[in-house]
């Protein structure tokens, strides 16, 4: 018989094989349904193993979430979740539209019911889902009302069930009651809410819930510009240690605001810094990576510092620090009239982002650096030239403003009344006293960050239990061949009969 010939595979076919193979090997993205059912199952897991972080899991995938939500998606979520009619199940769709008849709703065939009926899912879900209700509602300016009507609803009904379990999602719906209240421009009225709510969860020892609150009074605060009572709070509490890193970062950021308007450049500065290491990827919150970085940037002016050049171009920040990079090339070049036009121009940028009167301090900055580098180019100049080249309305004020930076350290010179000119010194040394202070900051700050990591690491539950089990298991084995050993005498006399030769 002949052999038959094998014709061999074209490499064309062989990767049209390949893309199919790896097209199938991609994961099907889940339908909001499906990830609400999962964040659920995470919800329970959490509670029956009293471990939070499957809950902080479920928390963090929030944010892109409550974009996908529609009242379909909300509706279907809940009859898969409660498969029967229930008081719960009734008053969380009483928040919803009504379905339209003529569209037919899909069950999953994985979710129908079974014979035996089901129990009703834990509280925490139904707090969950009320969460993301209230999130739906709030998208929309018509239904403002309703979101504040159950927030209110879900925080009493919060407060009577008292879990523990449920301290994470309780920190969520104070924000959410924030929002609600602050869309509809009443966030006065729900100070006192938010303050005996602190004061509950101060005594309960809910470090999350009472981080949220913390940062939701001083928001409320430094919304009407009450700086006083803001920093009046900040004194009289102590910030958890033990709350996450976005509270962290909100608390920092608003600790920077305080300490800017209270001229204390140096402790705002750090706490923005802060703020800005612990808060989340710029694509995640841009919005509160911006408004830190617009601070900052003003504080860093304020303290005699330019901000590097590359920060401007990040792409997140490049077209939100566009009015604030012409006010640092304005202070850069010690020009006054660049200053005061900039100023002008981005008036209405800077009121709404509520840096203005910050911006409007800046203005002895840009004299100070232009006296800089007046000193850093001439060994002696007129108060007249001074005036001129400042664009200073008079040489009485060119005297006081050259007299003042020399008085506060800003230039080494001295001004000659008699003749009517600056005699600047040269420049001082970059080593002294102000080194060792700047690198006993930076070892304190690593030796912070040590502990905050070494605080942050996760051990397994009861791991030493199981080293002592193993321990006291092989103790028993040696004591059972002990005994063996003296009740059989010589293991020689135990051994197989091999002959008489061996």
């Amino acid at each position: 018989m002949a052999d038959v010939e094998m014709k061999p595979i074209d490499d064309k076919e062989e990767k049209k094989e390949e893309k199919t193979a790896a097209e199938e090997k991609k994961p099907v993205p889940l339908t909001p349904v499906a990830e609400i059912k999962g964040n659920v199952a995470f919800i329970e897991r959490a509670v029956s193993t009293l471990e939070p972080r499957f809950t902080h899991r479920v928390l963090r995938s929030l944010a892109h979430l409550r974009k996908k939500l529609d009242d379909k998606v909300l509706r279907d979520a809940v009859q898969a979740i409660y498969t029967t009619d229930s008081p719960t199940k009734q008053s969380l769709l009483s928040w919803l539209p009504d379905a339209p008849t003529e569209q037919s709703m899909d069950i999953d065939p994985a979710s129908t019911p079974s014979k035996q009926p089901q129990a009703e899912p834990i509280p925490e879900v139904d707090i969950y889902l009320r969460l993301l209700i209230i999130h739906y509602l709030l998208a929309s300016s018509d239904t403002h009302a309703k979101a504040t009507k159950l927030a209110h609803e879900t925080v009493d009904k919060m407060q009577a069930l008292n879990r523990r379990s449920m301290d994470p999602i309780a920190a969520k719906v104070w924000y959410a009651v924030e929002r609600a209240y602050e869309l509809g421009g009443e966030l006065a009225d729900a100070r006192p809410l938010f303050l005996a709510a602190q004061r509950t969860a101060a005594l309960r020892h809910d470090d999350e819930t009472e981080a949220s609150l913390i940062n939701r009074i001083l928001r409320s605060y430094l919304q009407y510009s009450l700086y006083d009572q803001a920093d009046k709070l900040v004194s009289k509490t102590s910030f958890p240690a033990a709350a996450g890193n976005p509270q962290h970062a909100r608390y920092h950021y608003y600790l920077g605001r305080i300490k800017a308007v209270q001229l204390n450049y140096t402790a705002a500065h750090t706490n923005l810094q802060q703020a800005i290491r612990r808060a989340p990827p710029a694509k995640t919150a841009p919005g509160f990576y911006q408004a830190v970085h617009k601070l900052s940037i003003v504080v860093e002016l304020l303290m005699g510092d330019i901000p590097e050049r590359s920060l401007f171009r990040h792409p997140v920040l490049e077209k939100a620090l566009a009015g604030y990079f012409e006010i640092v090339k304005a202070v850069r070049n010690g020009s006054l009239s660049q200053f005061q036009n900039t100023l002008s121009t981005y008036a209405a940028q800077f009121e709404a982002d509520k840096t203005y009167t910050l911006i409007v301090r800046l203005r002895q900055n840009v004299i100070k650096t232009g006296i800089r580098r007046l000193s850093l180019s001439y060994s002696r100049i007129s108060l007249r030239d001074i005036c001129v080249k400042l664009h200073l309305d008079s040489e009485e004020d060119a005297e006081y403003i050259v007299g003042k930076a020399i008085r506060d350290g800003v230039i080494e010179g001295r001004i000659v009344h008699e003749k009517g000119w600056m005699e600047c010194g040269g420049q001082k040394s970059g080593y002294g006293p102000e080194v060792s202070d700047v690198f006993s900051r930076r070892i304190t700050y690593c030796l912070e960050l040590h502990n905050q990591s070494v605080k942050a690491m996760r051990y397994p539950l009861n791991a030493h239990r199981k080293e002592l089990a193993a321990a006291e298991g092989a103790r028993e084995r040696e004591k059972e061949l002990a005994k063996e050993i003296q009740e059989g005498g010589d293991l020689d006399d135990e051994g197989p009969d091999l002959g008489e030769g061996f």
